[in-house]
């Protein structure tokens, strides 16, 4: 079962002044979301991730498409029980305190007092805010903030949580221990559907991407269906001298010595290490490790985008 589909789900806005005109946003978006996975949807500043969002959220109506979440059309009142959402930049009643925002919204989804107060304090301590948690929120840091949203996000104990731009604010330490929480959360059967510019973050933690730019979906899929090229190869070997090296692989990029008689050899990515590695052995080293260097998804992800902008304006030019 998908978890979250679209279909086509397309938003126009009116913008201008004295002659209105439609600008679209999302463009015939059309994606699967299964069960227990973790999806990034990622694109740089305004491709439309946020509209997205707020489109899944009934914040705002589509122009065209449709789109469904645990098997309902959006906006069930059913589903969206079963739902978390942390929005961009999200705005609290700074005069509460995390304690008591937590607990008021657990009200919301009719937990008993008791069951609310329990409920903050253990989604506190998942998301690490510790004594804190008695001050005023006027008193957080953009980044404490960002952890108050992702624990009332989850207050409801949903099945499937939207997340748009969680790690915003957050230091290498936060975004580390929320790249851990989306795992964990994940390992439960939850779904999570987030929106993120920071790639290694997504890199590390989704089962699939999405990337968008100008409204339309340009790839998609799990990395390793992406087609990630081979940059290079890096092979450790020892039990040789350097100049045994350089003579028996001189399509090296590189050769370093390292320590002990251990040397790291770059190859390039059109070698083939297995001809490398049996020339070496054949001759007396011993293999230590043979690594691939991988277009990183950030590489991946600008890639993709410049081509789609070329792409466009190749087309206004040509109109």
């Amino acid at each position: 079962m998908h978890a979250v589909r679209l279909r086509e789900l397309t938003k126009d806005f009116r913008v201008g002044f004295w002659r209105p005109r439609p600008r679209r946003a999302i463009d015939e978006v059309t994606l699967d979301v299964a069960s227990g996975e973790i999806l990034g949807y990622l694109g740089p500043n305004g491709s439309g991730k946020t509209t997205t969002m707020k489109l899944l959220m009934q914040l705002i109506y589509p122009t065209s498409g449709s789109a469904e979440i645990l098997g309902r059309p959006v906006g069930d009142i059913d589903v969206r029980r079963r739902l978390g959402f942390l929005p961009e930049s999200p705005y609290f009643y700074d005069n509460l305190t995390a304690q008591e925002l937590l607990r008021y919204y657990a009200r919301l989804f009719g937990y008993d007092r008791h069951e609310a107060e329990r409920r903050a304090d253990s989604l506190l301590d998942r998301v690490g805010i510790g004594d804190e948690r008695r001050l005023h929120l006027r008193k957080y840091s953009k980044g404490m903030l960002q952890r108050v949203g992702i624990a009332q996000a989850l207050v409801n104990d949903p099945e499937v949580v939207f997340l748009d731009e969680p790690m915003e604010g957050l230091d290498p330490l936060g975004r580390r221990d929320i790249r851990h929480l989306l795992l964990s959360l994940r390992d439960e059967g939850r779904t999570l559907f987030f929106s993120s510019h920071i790639l290694s973050d997504a890199e590390a933690i989704c089962s699939r991407v999405a990337i968008l730019s100008h409204g339309r979906l340009i790839a998609s899929g799990r990395l390793s269906e992406l087609g990630l090229r081979v940059r290079g190869w890096e092979l450790a070997v020892t039990g040789i001298a350097e100049n045994q090296v350089s003579r028996l692989v001189p399509a090296a990029d590189s050769i370093r010595y390292i320590a002990d008689g251990r040397h790291v050899i770059e190859l390039p990515a059109e070698c083939t290490p297995e001809a490398v590695i049996a020339t070496l052995v054949g001759s007396g080293a011993r293999i230590l490790s043979l690594n691939p260097h991988h277009e990183t998804l950030e590489e991946f992800f600008v890639d993709q985008v410049t081509r789609q902008r070329e792409q466009d304006g190749g087309r206004r030019a040509s109109v």
